[in-house]
């Protein structure tokens, strides 16, 4: 259990978060980093036993039982590693923000770095694919939110990241199914050990191509290097946490998982191989080419992960011993140099290498640290980063294929290691070595520091002593290989090739940073004709304009054009169907009552009236009426859910619709007699058309076997006699939660649009004159019988919608009939309002919505307890006597999509109705009238007692 306690303790974290920092503000990052710690020693403490004597912690649980998916956690070596930098680093990362960021609120930060790190351990410990295919995903959305939070102008990094992880993960979706659909499971651990990776050779390179593409795109190899450098724009420690332990490691821990089925095939060796060396010299290429250090620093990671991946290629158990010491190495360095970036930064108030001189006489500690991290980058002993580059050259040399494949891939290695080594020399030299040119600065205070010297010294720590770390990556060896690997990790093997390509590294690389003058004029210089930005640029306006054309072939602003599409081939399939089946087969007689044609010829007037009106008022009441009507017939066919629904919606569409209506004008435009006349006998052929079609196939059928079924057992099933909504809370939830992620959804983007584009901003004085005259103009006399009868009746509609909201599985009524009930009295509450200013109601509406649909989810997450999500857990509560209440969690439910479905009548009331009070408006209930047209004009000056309340408002402190 300790797998699912640590991935939910996790989860609550991020909601937590908010509260915390609320009331300890940026210090919420010492609380975060303490409940980090703490789990992670909770699994440690749990691993130890289990892991050492060849074990596996496992859960699993049901999720999707039809399809045979479970919720199925494992950790075994290589997931341990991965846990451990995401809360250990992740712990770091936290106590490091308390501090960079400035004192205040930073809910938006904490909340966003636990679902990151919530994501990442649920993706490590995954062994069901299509679990791992979900946390892949969410630490992509994870990641486009905390960098585009960043401010405007890291908008645009934040997208490009977004489109080309998530690119990456449809390919990782293309090979989940294409590895259920052969392997008939989902289990990750099953599907890895079965034969069918040595016996289908075409089945094993198709996937691992798949897997290559969205490991690729996670972890910045080319051609997919440039997004982690354009997602600098990201926070410090968005970036420290994204490069060190998350993100980036999701690629290397994918690759790494899929190696023991991979690792003999042809393809996934050379190209892991090839595109990983490729990119680790190219990144270190453009690293050398940097004057930022932040962009270095991007460049040196995506070097770092080209060794990674490379080395993973060789597939050998001594690459994969390499590939887990440097993973944990990598991690340390690199954590602790963006951490002393963001010091720098904090302190100086630049990261440009050329305006950086002489710091390391007023921050010694700083610089200490930061050379510290960058010798372990660049491999130099005694420091973590030269065992694992060490074991990395080791491996390089056991490259497969003819004889020389290995010394080539050794040489390209020891070049992206010297390469490597110069960079991280012109860090360390770029910030802290020359004059003094800011004598001022000081050493940041000790608690600032603190995280970063903790991975630091954690790196020359492990470099003196690393047999601690010999059992973990033994047992990676083992999980990735299915060999033991007798892991041996010392700094002196002895003089072997290693050592050689070591010290040839470490010479050549001071060679270069003794001609860094020369270096730099060398490599100040365009390396390629375009960027990864520009080519992903071209693409994406490329792709948008094709979609724009080929949107061209059918849009267009005329309903006409829009409806004879489907027009026609509606008539081409009636006449198909005709065709093939001429006779007309010989029907009952209609069973019909007299009420029947009385709401018929109802429901004929009014679209008659609705269809020659030429005024919009007008015709918004008639439809208003037609759809009454309509609602009488369900009542009448003996649907009363359908019926009330219909009858809310319509009150509720007239009111929305007149608050648009009213800034339309108040007729409908002209039109030409001979397009009356088309449309009229079109829209005949369409109504006999459909009333033919109702004739031949109402009441021509038996019940469905799944309405049988619903009406047999749905009361046995979920302990509600009302069929239709145990149908839509029960049977078909996850259908209902979709529908109310889409409207939630809806009522956010009418508040996105209306913000941002300025609709329905327009003149209001001009507005508030052209009715002046009318009695709309005077809103005080106007609303008093509103008024009078809402002042009642909205509390009793609000009240009758909770009563329908409670009664619903049983009786007519529900989550959405209640909350369109509510709705109404809202409705009501708005429109009885006597002036614009008062009528918002002042309720948080997004709040609501927020609220509807994560209590909805939350609602289906406690399914789990009893075996799948969204399914309800029923109890029945003891009454007095021997009565008992049956309490289902479907009502709360329903009681998530009510305030979602509230949300978004608030949301439409309050925003497509007035925003603020019209002048005109102020004027007319103003205490000294103007006089009626007929009256006598005077010249006297207009009285100035009443001052202009628009101008106080707009003008003061607001």
């Amino acid at each position: 259990m300790v797998l699912p306690l640590v991935l939910g303790l996790l989860a609550l974290t991020s909601i937590a978060a908010p509260i915390l920092d609320r009331y300890l503000g940026r210090s919420t990052g010492w609380v975060l980093a303490v409940i980090f710690l703490a789990l992670g020693g909770v699994v440690a403490n749990e691993a130890h036993p289990q892991l050492a004597n060849g074990g596996t912690i496992e859960f699993t649980a049901p999720w999707m039982p039809a399809i045979d998916v479970n919720f199925h956690l494992r950790m075994d070596g290589t997931s341990l590693l991965f846990v451990a930098l995401v809360l250990g680093v992740g712990a770091l990362i936290m106590a490091y923000s308390a501090r960079y960021h400035s004192r205040g609120r930073h809910a938006g930060f904490f909340v966003l770095m636990s679902l990151f790190a919530t994501a990442m351990f649920g993706l490590v410990v995954a062994d069901d694919v299509i679990l791992l295919f979900v946390f892949w995903e969410f630490t992509t959305i994870a990641s486009f939110f905390l960098i585009g939070r960043s401010g405007q102008h890291a908008n645009q990094p934040a997208l490009r990241t977004l489109l080309l992880t998530a690119g990456g993960g449809l390919a990782l979706l293309a090979a989940v199914v294409t590895m259920m659909v052969y392997t008939g499971t989902s289990q990750l651990s099953v599907i890895l050990a079965d034969p069918i990776w040595q016996e289908n050779k075409t089945f094993a390179t198709t996937v691992g191509v798949l897997i290559i593409i969205a490991a690729f795109t996670k972890s910045a190899q080319f051609p997919f290097h440039y997004w982690l450098p354009d997602a600098m724009a990201a926070a410090t420690p968005v970036s420290a946490y994204l490069h060190a332990a998350a993100m980036v490691k999701a690629g290397i821990y994918l690759l790494m998982r899929f190696s023991p089925a991979l690792s003999d095939n042809t393809v996934w060796q050379s190209t892991l191989i090839a595109t990983g060396l490729l990119t680790a010299i190219m990144g270190a290429l453009f690293a050398l080419q940097r004057h930022d250090l932040k962009e270095i620093l991007a460049y040196s990671t995506v070097s770092q992960l080209g060794f990674l991946v490379a080395v993973i290629g060789i597939g050998t158990p001594t690459a994969l011993a390499a590939a887990g010491i440097h993973t944990l190495a990598h991690a340390l360095f690199k954590a602790t140099l963006f951490m002393l970036v963001g010091v720098i930064d904090r302190e100086v108030g630049s990261r440009d290498i050329r305006k950086l001189t002489g710091l390391s006489r007023v921050m010694p500690i700083t610089a200490a640290l930061t050379a510290l991290s960058a010798l372990s980058m660049a491999g130099v002993p005694p420091l973590l980063g030269f065992i694992s580059k060490e074991n990395m050259f080791g491996a390089f040399l056991e490259a497969p294929g003819p004889n020389w494949v290995g010394p080539m891939v050794g040489a390209l290695a020891v070049t992206g290691a010297v390469l490597t080594f110069a960079y991280s020399f012109r860090i360390v030299y770029g910030a802290f070595g020359g004059p003094v040119a800011q004598k001022k600065l000081h050493e940041p205070s000790l608690v600032f520091l603190l995280p970063a010297a903790v991975s630091s010294l954690a790196g020359l720590a492990l470099g003196l002593y690393a047999k601690p770390l010999e059992p973990l990556i033994d047992r990676i060896v083992l999980d990735t290989q299915g060999e033991p690997g007798n892991v041996y990790l010392t700094l002196w093997h002895g003089f072997n090739a290693a050592l050689v390509m070591s010290l040839i590294t470490i010479a050549l690389g001071i060679v270069l940073f003794l001609n860094r003058v020369h270096v730099d004029k060398l490599l100040d210089r365009k390396l390629f004709p375009v960027t990864g930005i520009e080519v992903f640029e071209k693409i994406y306006s490329s792709i948008i304009a094709f979609g724009a054309k080929v949107g061209d072939l059918t849009r267009s602003n005329s309903p006409a054009r829009h409806l004879a599409a489907p027009f026609v081939l509606l008539v081409l399939l009636a006449v198909a169907v005709f065709a093939s089946n001429p006779v007309i087969p010989d029907f009952p007689a209609p069973v019909t009552e007299p009420i029947d044609w009385l709401l018929l010829a109802l429901l004929t007037l009014g679209v008659i009236g609705m269809v020659i009106t030429r005024s919009r008022l007008g015709a918004l009441a008639l439809l208003g009426v037609v759809g009454f009507v309509v609602a009488l017939l369900f009542f009448q066919l003996g649907a009363p859910d359908v019926g009330l629904t219909q009858l809310l919606v319509e009150v509720l569409t007239v009111v929305v619709a007149v608050l648009i209506l009213r800034r339309l004008p108040r007729v409908f435009h002209k039109v030409s007699a001979s397009r009356t006349a088309v449309t009229a006998t079109i829209a005949v052929i369409a109504g006999a058309t459909a009333g033919l079609a109702t004739y031949v196939l109402t009441g021509r059928r038996e019940i469905s076997a799944a309405g049988d079924y619903f009406m047999r057992e749905a009361e046995n099933e979920t302990g509600g006699t009302n069929v239709v909504n145990t149908i839509l809370v029960d049977f078909r939830a996850l259908d209902t939660l979709g529908e109310l992620t889409v409207l939630g959804v809806a009522g956010l983007i009418i508040i996105a649009i209306l913000d941002s584009s300025g609709l329905l901003k327009g003149d209001r004085d001009e507005r508030a004159a052209s009715l002046k005259k009318t009695p709309i103009g005077s809103p005080v006399g106007n609303t008093i019988l509103a008024r009078t009868v809402g002042r009642w009746l909205a509390p009793v509609l609000i009240i009758l919608s909770l009563y329908l909201l409670i009664r619903g599985h049983d009786l007519p009524g529900g989550g959405f009939i209640s909350a369109l009930v509510g709705g109404a009295g809202f409705a009501l509450a708005y429109l009885s309002a006597s002036r614009a200013v008062r009528a918002p109601i002042k309720l948080p509406y997004v709040g609501f919505i927020a609220s509807g649909v994560g209590l909805a989810t939350l609602v289906g997450v406690l399914g789990f307890l009893d075996g799948s999500f969204l399914r309800p857990l029923h109890y029945n509560i003891p009454l007095p006597g021997d009565g008992y209440y049956h309490f289902t969690t479907a009502l709360i439910f329903d009681v998530g999509v009510y305030l979602a479905v509230i949300g978004v009548i608030l949301v439409a009331l309050n925003r497509l109705g007035v925003e603020e009070e019209p002048r005109h408006q102020i004027d007319s209930i103003d205490p000294h009238p103007e006089p009626p047209d007929d009256a006598p004009q005077h010249d006297a000056p207009q009285h100035n007692s009443v001052p202009d309340r628009t101008e106080t408002v707009t003008g003061g402190r607001r």
